[in-house]
């Protein structure tokens, strides 16, 4: 199985590469426009001359049974579109786009040439998370706060708030019908942003402080007098009365923790089975945040 990966950058260098390196019966190819990156990389996978790749259309020349994209999200639409255009199933990292009209396009275009296409929101899959859909769950609240890093608001909100607003989708109990958006902008500059969700019975709370003092992710969910917590992804507690701790073991790999993994392997067993993933459901993510991002800027006009 051949299989593409298209920018080397620390995402693909630390979380995909390690996991796709090590499947059998998987022939990496690797692409960027960056030759001293490319020779490192390739250099420590061992890959042989005809595994490297300067541009794209000479990647495509291998015939890929399928694709990893981990360029800048600038350069996602062209890249996917090329990919979907050749018929490769393609796995990109979230965003599809900075803008609403690209990812609308992308999908339709995916949807039209009957190729898979699957965004990278590997946190549905992080075995805490996954657990917290089998929990009761009448509130949810997911912060994922930095230190020092207020940004432009279409970047901060579809490159990383893009995590909350889809983990909250994902844990949701039953449809929203009510989104209310909150947000601090300075000099242009947003410092953090407040997503309600609500429908029958429950309340979604996502919270991102760019300025918090601490760079943490803590996710709870709590119903029927019960709560489960989940703090940076690998410590999950339980309170029901005397609160239990369970901690990720010592020699569980980051990229497993993190749902990287399960998200590589549930795409190339798709590719394998020959089933075509549908983005559509990573679409209705993309719009929230479009959601939010016109709230923000109404709110700093």
């Amino acid at each position: 199985m051949k299989v593409g990966v298209i920018g080397l950058g620390d995402i693909a260098q630390k979380a995909y590469l390690p996991v796709l390196a090590t499947l059998p019966g998987v022939e990496l190819h690797l692409q960027t426009r960056t030759p001293a990156t490319l020779t490192r990389v390739a250099d420590g996978l061992r890959l042989a001359d005809g595994q490297r790749h300067a541009d794209l259309d000479l990647l495509l020349a291998e015939g890929l049974d399928a694709a990893f994209v981990h360029a800048p999200t600038a350069v996602h639409p062209e890249i996917v579109t090329r990919l979907l255009e050749a018929g490769v199933p393609t796995y990109v990292d979230k965003p599809l786009a900075y803008e609403l009209a690209d990812s609308e396009r992308l999908v339709a275009l995916a949807e039209e040439r009957n190729t898979g296409l699957a965004v990278g929101f590997n946190r549905r899959h992080a075995p805490g998370y996954a657990q917290c859909a089998e929990h009761p769950r009448e509130l949810i609240l997911m912060q994922k706060n930095r230190i020092g890093l207020p940004e432009e608001p279409r970047t901060m909100i579809l490159d990383d708030f893009i995590h909350v607003v889809d983990t909250l989708r994902f844990l949701a109990p039953g449809p929203v019908d009510d989104v209310t958006v909150r947000a601090r902008v300075q000099d242009g500059l947003l410092h953090h942003v407040v997503l309600q969700l609500a429908g029958d019975g429950f309340t979604a709370l996502g919270v991102m402080n760019r300025l918090s003092g601490s760079a943490e992710e803590i996710l709870e969910v709590s119903g029927q007098d019960t709560k489960r917590q989940v703090v940076n992804l690998a410590e999950v507690i339980d309170h029901k009365g005397q609160p239990s701790v369970r901690r990720r073991g010592d020699w569980v790999p980051v990229a497993r923790q993190r749902g990287i993994e399960q998200a590589v392997l549930a795409f190339l067993d798709a590719v394998r089975a020959g089933k075509v993933l549908s983005a559509r459901d990573a679409l209705e993510t993309h719009e929230l945040c479009e959601r939010v991002v016109r709230a923000v800027a109404e709110r700093s006009a």
